[in-house]
């Protein structure tokens, strides 16, 4: 049985001023995407390049369900979950395309 990998991830700009929450099942295309501005939307408008947060599930529902947790919830709590995780708000992606 295959496993599967799917993750539920924070995207900011430049100046950490802007939040989005994607869940997606190929975390590195993903950021490619949003960092190349692929597609029209919230991440291209407001320049989510940064990776700085990402959660992995086996299971789609289980990370549509926190996707939606998350956004359900308030900014601060996505904030405090990237302090937690990521204090410097480093982009966590860096060095992946290298």
């Amino acid at each position: 049985m295959k496993t599967h990998n799917y993750c539920v991830y924070i995207m900011t700009n430049k100046s950490n001023t802007t939040l989005y929450v994607g869940v997606t099942s190929d975390l590195f295309n993903r950021v490619l995407q949003h960092k190349h501005k692929i597609y029209e939307g919230f991440t291209s408008k407001y320049h989510c390049s940064k990776l700085v947060y990402f959660e992995e599930y086996q299971w789609v529902h289980d990370a549509i369900a926190r996707e939606k947790q998350l956004k359900g919830g308030s900014r601060q709590k996505k904030i405090n979950l990237v302090v937690t995780g990521n204090p410097g708000w480093n982009d966590l992606s860096d060095g992946w395309y290298d």
